[in-house]
């Protein structure tokens, strides 16, 4: 099930850290779920809701670095935001070319993470809003014939009826009628939108 509220967890295996950032975020009328390692978030059932995640670097178990790159690998696109009282630089740089969005170096301002928890939920709920999209273009693009998916590809390319029909060995009216059908099922209102379509589709596409 679907819910629009956002959330924010956060794990730390200090429970004073836990309290004080659940009391903050808390205090601005955001869900808050703490945890207080790596595995006990990885092992929770989470809501299907924009969301970021507040993460000590320095855990039991799994460090906030393996959690990290454990997420990655599961393709679970959250925005995270580091708070650490060991933090350096190397630390800093792996962990932001690895997608976060935010390092703080504990003690923090409480408007700095106020802050990051608000740009990273607006990043996540941008990116989800992205996603939707794209899942319904390839609904869509799913519906198309092989024939229309082929005429499509050289419409993509440029080419003109004609150059599709001879191309095909079909009758120009033949390809007009299949463009007709791909701009339908494809919701798109002009040869323009239907290439921004095709490259958001093709942008996205899974490497092989």
């Amino acid at each position: 099930m679907k819910h629009d509220a956002p959330t924010v967890f956060v794990v730390d295996d200090d429970p004073l850290i836990r309290d004080g950032v659940r009391s903050l975020i808390g205090s601005v009328g955001l869900q808050v779920l703490t945890f207080a390692s790596a595995r006990d978030f990885l092992g929770s059932t989470r809501p299907d809701a924009p969301a970021c995640l507040v993460l000590d670097v320095r855990l039991p178990d799994l460090s906030g670095l393996d959690l990290q790159r454990e997420l990655r690998k599961s393709d679970i696109p959250i925005p995270i935001i580091f708070i650490t009282g060991h933090g350096d630089i190397p630390m800093t740089v792996e962990a932001m070319k690895a997608g976060a969005v935010e390092f703080l170096p504990k003690p923090f301002r409480g408007q700095d993470l106020l802050d990051a928890v608000q740009g990273a939920i607006a990043r996540d709920r941008g990116a989800r809003q992205e996603r939707a999209e794209i899942a319904e273009l390839r609904k869509c693009f799913d519906t198309l014939s092989p024939r229309e998916q082929e005429v499509l590809r050289m419409v993509f390319t440029g080419l003109l009826n004609k150059q599709i029909a001879a191309e095909l060995g079909i009758s120009k009216l033949t390809v007009k009628t299949h463009r007709a059908h791909v701009m339908e099922k494809m919701r798109a209102g002009s040869l323009a939108e239907l290439v921004r379509i095709i490259d958001r589709l093709r942008s996205v596409a899974p490497r092989e």
